[in-house]
């Protein structure tokens, strides 16, 4: 496995090895071992996954309150996805940034989401899958978002023939400056 920094260094692009021959490849996807000594020493204790039909869905960005802050990893296995990191670290010199990458089905690569940052993503195809390894359970009472329209945040999401898809919690997002700290 290979890895690399976005522009925030806590952003981690890992990209495992694909063995392949006439039949297709082989790929492992994740090495727990190498995941600690070279990412991030975590556990993870619940995979998630999500399946978008349309091309232009933007699902976040989604955080956890403590106790209940999660680290991801995230992989898309069907079809791709523009996915986003901004970190909400108060004490961060990186507060209020960005960094984001394209994960594929056909590029394997994954983006290493740590607590401490907000998480979303838009689907660039239809029929798009993610799944993602997650460091804490799923806590309603700690779930928290901030509009992916932000003009502070001023994420660049590709530019897509339609008008985005959202749900109706993440339309009602706060913005980030109307949050307390929350990390």
């Amino acid at each position: 496995m290979y890895f690399s920094s976005l522009s925030i260094p806590d952003l981690v692009l890992v990209s495992p090895k694909r063995f392949g021959d006439s039949r297709g490849w082989f790929s492992e996807i994740f090495k727990d071992g190498w995941f600690r000594e070279h990412i991030a020493d975590v556990s993870f204790i619940q995979d998630n996954q999500s399946f978008s039909a349309l091309a232009g869905t933007i699902r976040g960005l989604h955080f956890q309150l403590a106790p209940f802050a999660q680290g991801k990893l995230v992989r898309c296995i069907a079809g791709a996805i523009f996915d986003v990191g901004v970190d909400i670290r108060a004490d961060s010199p990186n507060f209020g940034a960005w960094a984001g990458a394209e994960l594929s089905a056909d590029n394997g690569r994954q983006l290493w989401i740590p607590p401490g940052f907000a998480h979303g993503f838009m689907t660039l195809v239809e029929a798009s899958q993610i799944h993602y390894k997650v460091t804490a359970p799923y806590s309603a009472a700690n779930d928290c978002g901030i509009r992916f329209d932000d003009p502070d945040i001023a994420v660049r999401w590709p530019a897509l023939p339609m008008e985005p898809t959202l749900s109706e919690k993440d339309k009602a997002l706060p913005l980030l400056k109307d949050l307390t700290t929350v990390f």
